[in-house]
């Protein structure tokens, strides 16, 4: 299973809102709907978020194994 806590604990860490990510930076409303909602993002999206945040995938992303 993804999970996206690392994402939100990034966004806190860098002091920024999700309102920024829509608004000053053009992140989908939806795509951060699906991802507080644990559904699938694209890897260009992923990208993106890499990009806006300048930090690596494992500071959005983690894999728990399924038990």
């Amino acid at each position: 299973m993804i999970s996206y806590a690392p994402f939100y604990k990034t966004l806190q860490r860098k002091n920024i809102t999700e309102y920024h990510l829509i608004y000053k930076e053009g992140i989908s409303a939806n795509t951060l709907h699906r991802m507080k909602h644990g559904y699938t993002i694209t890897l260009k999206t992923l990208d993106t978020l890499c990009f806006i945040l300048q930090c690596p995938v494992s500071d959005i992303i983690e894999y728990i194994p399924d038990d």
